[in-house]
């Protein structure tokens, strides 16, 4: 994990961890669609993600304490990926990202779950966030 950055500037060693493409849809599709497996995030994204891309950002999110990796209980070849409290913490953010592109991209659409998250307001945000808790976090379960 690299653990210089650029600059000291907040902004900059934010885009570090999540400046790409990919590592935001890992973590949208992680949140949002409840994609767990790396079979799910690889073959069901919209964007088509490659599998070694896919591989690189898990691993990454792993490394900054945004996911886990931990064994399937079902399976015992297959591993569940987990957001940490770290990744709860991005929902806020994603939710801006969705609304700065609803109003500003004039192709996007928000859609489903942020929509709804949207129109629902600052209560049910964190209602969706501890929710997510009891799914990812062991001890929130």
């Amino acid at each position: 994990m690299r653990t210089s950055h650029r600059s000291e500037c907040v902004i900059n060693q934010t885009v570090e961890v999540l400046g790409d493409q990919w590592t935001l849809l890992v973590i949208r599709d992680i949140v949002f669609v409840n994609r767990r497996h790396f079979r799910e995030l690889l073959t069901q994204s919209l964007e088509g993600v490659a599998s070694n891309i896919l591989a690189d950002r898990l691993r990454k999110l792993v490394e900054q304490g945004i996911i886990t990796k931990s064994d399937d209980p079902t399976h015992k070849q297959k591993a569940i990926y987990s957001l940490t409290e770290k990744g709860i913490a991005l929902v806020p953010l994603l939710l801006e990202m969705a609304a700065w592109g609803h109003e500003y991209l004039p192709t996007s659409k928000l859609q489903g779950l942020a929509r709804t998250l949207k129109e629902g307001g600052p209560e049910l945000r964190a209602e969706f966030m501890n929710e997510l808790r009891k799914a990812h976090l062991p001890a929130s379960g």
